[in-house]
């Protein structure tokens, strides 16, 4: 029995009744382990292992703990307060604060659903109660949450470095930053718009500047970790991983003493969230780890990659057609066994082709982080359902003007690879 065709087929079906993604490629690796008899079924075990037995990988973890820790020591209503007194006071004034507060918020926990769950859901009920429409609420808050991913110190582009050795996990954290204040920028457009049509009003008034300054400065502590991050990996004096130790110590040192809101008695319940979140990633990097192996002894990849180089394809029409395969891919498969499947197969091709490959793995890590807002699947749909009370078809139907939002921005960085690029070459990545 054909091992590929049994592994396809059998990932369609659990990934169909409902099972979720990882547990679905886990299974579906079983049993063409099982069915093929071409392999041991030990492989599963030792490949799930090997994905995860990496040195680099210890950097999740522990940039996991650093939110954490950040969450912990009231983060949240600092940034609140600081990005609230800039555009508070404007028409829509509370929709900005979503956007540039889950933006700032994304430098330090590096996951979506971190951001939709935590601050995302104080920024829904605060808006419900200065009259925006609850399901409006939610919809942008889903829709901002995906800078999370996008601007560093990110989850998913650690992952992609690991498996595409063309690129640095500096390299991608540098060329993160522009396209997520881009994703801003638009999703504050549609605001704008929506604002408008609703009429939905700010508190109509600027703080004094005494008070914007007082917020400003305690804020900087907490805006200032990305910056510490990417200046010492730029200046040599850590890597990725001890970035991401760094990153624990520097929240610790901020939360206890510098804003004095954490406890010390917080710590226990803060590392177990933290165990569990890590788990939960370790898990589906671990499953989807054995599932690639079986593609790639399949030959699957090479195969692709021989087919996609056949059709003589230009650098902009492949990426058109990698684009549609990816919006399309990502709707029923999260980010992160979706890189750990597709980074391996496309970003041979995208080099041969002559794409930059940090402007590929931009338009990759972007692509299938929409997903994550797209049904069916889409993870920080369910999570925005779950923190916001609202029913899926009026998230749904709010998130119409931000999904063509997201678009435009896609074919921006497609486009621009200039985006993606510029930025790293400018502070020296390579």
């Amino acid at each position: 029995m054909d091992a590929s065709l049994v592994l396809i087929v059998s990932a369609c079906v659990f990934l169909a009744i409902g099972v979720p993604v990882a547990f679905a490629l886990g299974l579906s690796t079983a049993t063409t382990l099982i069915l093929a008899e071409n392999y041991p079924l030990m492989v599963l075990l030792k490949e799930t292992f090997t994905g995860i037995d990496s040195f680099p990988l210890m950097a999740v973890p522990f940039f996991i703990l650093a939110a954490e820790l950040m969450s912990g020591g009231s983060l949240t209503e600092v940034l609140l307060r600081f990005a609230g007194q800039f555009v508070g006071h404007r028409r829509g004034g509370l929709g900005y604060t979503n956007v540039v507060s889950l933006t700032f918020f994304s430098g330090i926990s590096g996951s979506a659903l971190a951001d939709a769950a935590g601050p995302g859901s104080m920024l829904i009920k605060m808006m419900d109660k200065a009259g925006y429409d609850r399901s409006y609420a939610a919809a942008l808050t889903a829709s901002t949450a995906i800078v999370g991913p996008i601007i560093p110190p990110s989850i998913i582009m650690i992952i992609y470095a690991l498996q595409d050795e063309t690129v640095s996990v500096g390299t991608l954290f540098a060329a993160g930053i522009l396209p997520g204040i881009l994703i801003a920028v638009a999703m504050c457009l549609v605001n704008f718009y929506v604002s408008k049509k609703r009429n939905y009003k700010g508190d109509g008034q600027t703080p004094p500047l005494r008070e914007i300054l007082i917020t400003t400065w305690k804020a900087i502590p907490a805006i200032l970790l990305p910056v510490v991050i990417l200046g010492g990996m730029r200046a040599g004096w850590f890597t990725p991983t001890e970035a991401s130790v760094v990153a624990v110590f520097y929240a610790l040192v901020c939360g206890k003493f510098v804003y004095r809101t954490l406890e010390w008695k917080a710590l226990p319940d803060i590392l177990s969230r933290s165990a569990l979140l890590s788990a939960s990633v370790l898990i589906i990097i671990g499953l989807s780890a054995s599932f690639a192996w079986i593609l790639t002894i399949e030959g699957i990849p090479q195969q692709m990659a021989e087919w996609l180089i056949g059709m003589n394809l230009s650098p902009w029409m492949f990426l058109i057609i990698v684009n549609i395969f990816l919006l399309l891919f990502g709707i029923f498969i999260e980010p992160l066994p979706g890189v750990m499947v597709l980074a391996p197969i496309l970003a041979p091709v995208a080099v041969k082709l002559g794409v930059d490959p940090v402007h590929f793995a931009m338009i990759v890590i972007f692509n299938l982080t929409l997903g994550m807002i797209t049904p069916p699947v889409g993870g920080l749909l369910f999570v925005t359902c779950n923190v916001s009370k609202v029913p899926m078809t009026e998230l749904v139907k709010e998130l119409v003007p931000f999904l063509w939002a997201h678009g435009a921005v896609l074919l921006i960085l497609t486009f621009v690879p200039a985006l993606s690029t510029w930025l790293p070459h400018t502070l020296g990545f390579k």
